[in-house]
């Protein structure tokens, strides 16, 4: 493990001292702008893979980047004690390599990924994944200019929108998560929208064999306005979910969902809010689904002050089932949220809670960050269970009546040693209340973990 951390570090140093620009390395990685480079005739090695002319016409070339990411976690008392009550260490790593080609108003993108476990006892397929096709779609540019563009996509591909509390790339766990997609969106200065249908890939061990799911359908549009009256930001969203079977504390079976919402936001400044509310109805098996969620996020950057401290406050309230055996569920879906919800080491998922979240973080240079945050769950209703990230039902809420889940206190060190590397070392401690000392073993939670992210 140290000579790969080791290695990790040699090739950022060596990416960094051969670029001539400072790259900026995109969430969504089909999204880097390369364009900078079309000018520079006295490319070096790196800048040389980054942008391949293909012709004379600067709208043909190629690309070629990609991640490999270590992190090494140490935890007691798994899962609050009920699966290990001792200490437990193991070495996770994903790598990524993305082929990126445009020839004109046809643009193709291929990535593979391999995600790995090593020394973790019964890994799952998010943890292990030894190798796949993570992405490989066709674009077909109807409009593309520096006003507007109009896009069809095709393909294996990731997609993230929002606040990631709906639809994300699963970035914080070992595998990413992609569709199989249609897609056309349009987007121009001051607003997107897309509209798609997809099949969810469900990862599976092993090699190349993360086939089509035919078990699971999301569709839907997303709307996005810059500039809004009044406001800074807001997004307009509806989705779709099919699944042919989805298990809740008080319902099995087909499930068919739609979620409509709104987002309003702001990004920039000192002042920052992030403020969402989602309404969900359908059915699963016999029952009528009615599930809901509000959350807010706001935080202030003191500018003027030593290591620019920023305070932030979140909360959130998102519904769960009110009672057992009727013929409704409220209890709410998720859909595919960011793993790493609450924390690196997610235990739980946003789905029967309700969660106040204070939080502090500190720029100590250009290079080095600190942050703190404090979370407080309880049940939103005492008649559902608590979930996991996945939805995965963790506790049944059927023989009890306590609403106090616990609290986590979470600190986060990052280091940015170059445009190309970054370290951060995060550790977390699960104080478990009164719920979960009753349905199960309620120990205490601990971990740690060190991740190495190298980029070019």
């Amino acid at each position: 493990m140290k000579n790969t951390f080791f290695l990790l570090l040699l090739l950022g140093i060596f990416f960094s001292a051969n670029a001539q620009q400072k790259p900026v390395f995109q969430k969504l990685r089909y999204e880097d702008d390369l364009r900078y480079l079309k000018a520079d005739s006295t490319k070096n090695f790196y800048e040389k893979i980054k942008y391949i002319p293909l012709s004379r016409n600067e709208n043909y070339y190629a690309s070629v980047g990609g991640e490999a990411r270590l992190q090494y976690t140490y935890t007691i008392n798994d899962k609050w004690g009920d699966e290990s009550d001792e200490g437990d260490g193991y070495l996770l790593s994903r790598y990524l390599l993305h082929a990126d080609v445009h020839l004109g108003v046809f643009r193709t993108f291929f990535e593979l990924q391999s995600s790995l476990a090593n020394s973790k006892t019964d890994p799952s397929p998010v943890d292990q994944n030894q190798l796949d096709i993570h992405q490989a779609f066709l674009d077909i540019d109807f409009i593309r200019n520096e006003k507007q563009q109009l896009t069809l996509r095709s393909g294996r591909q990731e997609m993230m929108y929002g606040s990631q509390r709906l639809v994300a790339v699963r970035e914080g766990p070992n595998s990413r998560l992609a569709f199989d997609a249609v897609k056309l969106f349009y987007k121009n200065k001051n607003w997107q929208t897309d509209a798609f249908y997809t099949h969810p890939i469900a990862n599976k061990p092993g090699t190349f064999n993360d086939s089509f799911n035919e078990n699971a359908q999301f569709w839907g549009s997303y709307t996005v306005i810059h500039k809004a009256p009044f406001i800074q930001n807001i997004d307009f969203y509806y989705l779709g979910l099919w699944k042919s079977r989805s298990v809740f504390d008080d319902a099995a079976g087909e499930e068919n969902r739609q979620s409509i919402g709104t987002r309003i936001w702001k990004n920039k400044g000192n002042w920052k809010y992030d403020f969402e509310g989602v309404y969900q109805f359908g059915n699963i098996s016999q029952k009528t689904i009615s599930a809901w969620t509000i959350s807010s996020f706001a935080c202030y950057t003191f500018e003027n002050i030593k290591f620019k401290p920023e305070i932030g406050l979140k909360t959130e309230i998102i519904s769960g089932d009110k009672h057992s055996d009727d013929n409704h569920l409220e209890t709410f879906n998720p859909l595919y949220p960011r793993g790493a919800y609450f924390g690196l080491v997610a235990l739980i998922g946003p789905s029967n809670l309700i969660d106040v979240h204070p939080s502090i973080s500190l720029t100590l240079s250009d290079k080095w960050g600190f942050g703190i945050d404090y979370d407080i769950f309880w049940r939103q209703t005492i008649s559902d269970g608590l979930y996991a990230p996945n939805m995965q039902l963790l506790y049944s809420g059927e023989n009890t009546n306590e609403r106090f889940i616990g609290s986590q206190l979470i600190s986060n060190l990052d280091y940015e040693a170059n445009d190309y590397l970054a370290f951060t070392l995060e550790t977390g401690w699960f104080n478990t209340g009164s719920f979960l000392k009753e349905v199960g073993s309620g120990k205490d939670y601990f971990y740690a973990a060190l991740t190495a992210q190298f980029k070019f």
